[in-house]
């Protein structure tokens, strides 16, 4: 996904310096794009929520348990790697936001 993203916004970048380019057309094409990265946005946002709860809850239960603790960890070691990439597909979803704002002439960009 991220190498998709990467991609995309850089075609996007390198089509709107185009001199025969579509603004408006291609503004659009990018807030359909949007609403993909939005939804895969919300997925990680879930998973990442659940699996902090999960680490959570199997902190707290690891006094009664050793394996627990081993649960602790092994969540843990998954939950550092979603965290980032939620960072860089929250980030990255903000960016295009700005670049859709300047191919559609919208001055209310509230973004920067």
């Amino acid at each position: 996904m991220k190498g998709e993203i990467k991609q995309y916004r850089d075609y996007i970048l390198q089509k709107s310096k185009e001199a025969d380019c579509d603004k408006q057309q291609l503004a659009n094409q990018l807030l359909v794009r949007i609403g993909f990265y939005q939804h895969e946005r919300l997925i990680h946002l879930i998973v990442t929520m659940s699996f902090g709860v999960f680490f959570l809850l199997s902190l707290i239960l690891a006094g009664t348990n050793v394996w627990f603790l081993a649960l602790s960890v092994l969540l843990l070691a998954l939950l550092i790697p979603y965290i980032g990439h939620y960072y860089f597909l929250e980030n990255t979803t903000q960016e295009l936001y700005r670049i859709y704002y300047e191919l559609s002439g919208d001055k209310t960009d509230t973004l920067k």
